[in-house]
């Protein structure tokens, strides 16, 4: 494996929806996620992970070392199985007479698993046959969290009716000539999102490497770029604000540093509905020593 990351890194996340449903909700009928004491849209981790996941598998297209492990339709169990056919073990209760024989079998699993699936050295992941086994190497804590993202602007989300001529039955072409939808679109809304990498956990853990987190930084620009689909409408990431640390457990509070982006509308009078009625900056006159700035988009 490649040698880890040494330096810590937070970093802002701008991205926008225009005519379409970021992040439907499933307890509420599929309308966007939104806070209902501020109106705030609101798009979860594990939603923005899932976009980064198939930006590298659509990339990497399952090259070594950069293997997706939470993918559409592959059991978990199955790729957890070939940390133990390559261990030569072949099922729970030779994995426990193993565990009993070599101690070190916890980290030979974890490394294993680190070394051929990036979104497990990225992210982390809970591997349950590995639990079950009674091996400690089941829960991993990544080096990349996301936090939710929220728009910077209350959002509206409104109910539009659709029709189609396409009947689905016999019986039902002949009680009407067409059948009737809905769909629910947010018209415009700008969300952030606040993130973090760990050189200490890359270091002691999985192992994320310089490289992978260049990889991390393309994914992001463009988790949107090959998930287009009229439900989502117009997505696009439109800023990714990266702070580097010049020390591994960092020389500041990241909450300071997100402090330093500030995006603003415009005209506070008008409702926004496109991307250029904000403005967005950087205080970089007030960073901290030893933290850099780079804006990227």
């Amino acid at each position: 494996m490649a040698e880890a990351i040494k330096n810590r890194y937070d970093f802002v996340i701008l991205f926008d929806v225009e005519n379409g449903n970021p992040n439907g909700d499933p307890d509420a009928g599929n309308l966007p996620r939104t806070d209902p004491e501020t109106g705030l849209g609101i798009v979860t981790d594990v939603c923005l992970k899932r976009k980064i996941r198939n930006y590298v598998e659509a990339v990497k297209e399952d090259a070594e070392g950069f293997r997706i492990y939470i993918k559409d339709g592959v059991p978990l169990n199955r790729s957890d199985r070939e940390a133990l056919r390559y261990l030569q073990i072949d099922d729970e209760k030779a994995l426990k007479a193993a565990k009993k024989e070599n101690p070190e079998l916890d980290r030979l699993v974890l490394q294993f698993m680190c070394k051929n699936f990036f979104d497990i050295r990225t992210f982390g992941a809970v591997m349950t046959t590995f639990v079950k086994g009674n091996l400690n190497c089941g829960q991993v804590r990544g080096p990349v969290q996301l936090s939710f993202a929220r728009s910077v602007d209350p959002v509206v989300p409104q109910e539009v009716t659709i029709t189609r001529v396409a009947i689905t039955t016999e019986s039902d072409a002949e009680r009407k000539g067409t059948e009737m939808g809905r769909k629910y679109i947010v018209p415009y809304g700008l969300y952030r999102c606040e993130g973090y990498v760990s050189a200490n956990l890359a270091k002691k853990t999985t192992g994320f490497s310089e490289e992978d987190l260049e990889l991390l930084w393309e994914a992001i620009l463009n988790m949107f770029e090959d998930d287009h689909s009229a439900a989502r409408g117009k997505m696009a990431v439109r800023e990714l604000i990266i702070f580097r640390h010049d020390s591994a457990m960092g020389c500041a509070p990241a909450h300071r540093l997100f402090d330093l982006v500030t995006v603003e509308r415009r005209d506070p009078s008008a409702a926004p509905r496109r991307y250029q009625d904000y403005t967005v900056a950087v205080d970089e006159a007030a960073l901290p020593q030893g933290v850099t700035c780079q804006r990227r988009g």
